[in-house]
């Protein structure tokens, strides 16, 4: 909205110009996410206690989990409002890549909240708290998936095939799953990559500040690589694709990390509020939404290294335990499980490390993961 308002005063207020560079505007919507999250998440914190919209722990969670029922959940309100408020004001709004980022994000978060919603309305009227059943949830999200995949395929927005990906550490290999009548193989690629890394997002937001501030870490370094590959000069030099007007979403991730570090003033241990399905699902929409627009959806493989790791966690959990009570019994089967509890961060926290120290350590490992994908500019 600022670059349609003020560049064109350019030529009578020179100090205008800087609206065109997008490190200007990526660092405009960072610090306006961040003003958001500290002006609005004290509100929205008080309104969900007032009502009452408190956390309900997970089936299997640790038992010293259990005094966070009475934290607020639903604050991902504050990630919502922290990231499309400064994406709205500090991008070129004719813009389709962050057009559809915003309209993904905000999907999976209203998904999210229904969810986080009928789980508060189950709760007053005394019944189980299931929240939005299963099969809907996933139906949601596969809908946005399909949509979002054959927009891509019937109408790219890049010179660069609609229905095809890159791979880290190759330069110029383009990967197209089909051709011809089979390219259509491409939406449910895209559907599944969106799903999967909003749900990992999910099943991560379990600790104390752990899914934001992973989120975070991610969201920092697509910002890196939507401002390389959205400039010629750049892509061209380190010799990766160039994808036009790609760069904005480069101001999207800014704001999507400073939603992100917004929140954990309010999220870090102990917790005064939990983001709910609410701020998980659209995060992880983001993320997903954004690896897809930036062909690098293996690249987010190691990007969010960590979301993978808890969501095969859980998969390896349940089908050993599957295969074994088939074969062995009931009892054999929780005796011998792969992890303790899954996923991943409950297992360690059972082997005794303290919340704040399995949250630190997966930051670091995060970090690590991220670090490694960056070097992928240069190592190919």
């Amino acid at each position: 909205m600022l670059y349609q308002l003020l560049v064109p005063l350019t030529r009578s207020i020179r100090v205008f110009n800087l609206f065109n560079y997008i490190t200007f505007r990526a660092a405009g919507a960072f610090v306006t996410s961040l003003i958001v999250a500290f002006v609005a998440g004290p509100a929205i914190v008080r309104r969900l206690r007032a009502l009452s919209v408190h956390q309900g722990v997970r089936e299997g969670t640790p038992d010293s989990h259990q005094s966070k029922q009475q934290t607020p959940t639903m604050g991902g309100l504050i990630i919502l409002a922290a990231t499309i408020i400064p994406t709205l004001l500090w991008t070129r709004l004719s813009n389709r890549y962050v057009v559809i980022a915003v309209i993904v994000m905000a999907w999976m978060g209203a998904i999210g909240f229904l969810d986080d919603y009928l789980k508060l309305e189950q709760k007053r009227r005394g019944e189980k708290n299931r929240g939005l059943v299963e099969r809907y949830k996933l139906a949601g999200q596969v809908i946005i998936g399909v949509a979002l995949g054959l927009y891509l395929w019937r109408d790219p927005i890049s010179t660069l095939p609609g229905a095809s990906t890159t791979l880290p550490f190759f330069k110029y290999v383009l990967v197209i799953p089909a051709v011809g009548w089979l390219a259509w193989l491409y939406v449910p690629f895209v559907t599944f990559v969106l799903t999967g890394v909003s749900n990992a997002v999910n099943l991560t937001d379990g600790l104390d500040g752990l899914a934001a501030g992973l989120t975070a870490i991610a969201a920092v370094t697509f910002a890196l690589f939507a401002y390389v590959i959205g400039r010629v000069d750049t892509s061209t030099y380190l010799q990766i694709y160039y994808l036009r007007g790609a760069g904005e979403l480069a101001v999207f991730c800014a704001a999507v990390f400073g939603a992100s570090l917004g929140f954990l003033w309010y999220n870090s241990h102990p917790a005064q509020v939990f983001m709910g399905d609410t701020g998980s699902l659209a995060l992880g929409g983001a993320l997903g939404a954004t690896a897809i627009l930036l062909k690098s959806e293996f690249l987010l493989v190691l990007i969010g290294g960590v979301f993978v790791a808890e969501t095969l966690s859980v998969i390896i959990q349940r089908t050993v335990f599957k295969f074994r009570r088939r074969r062995y019994g009931v009892a054999y089967a929780q005796a011998h499980r792969v992890f303790l509890r899954a996923p991943l961060h409950h297992h360690f926290e059972l082997r005794g490390w303290p919340e704040p120290l399995v949250v630190v350590r997966f930051w670091v490992v995060g970090i690590l993961l991220a670090t490694l994908a960056l070097s992928t500019l240069k190592l190919r």
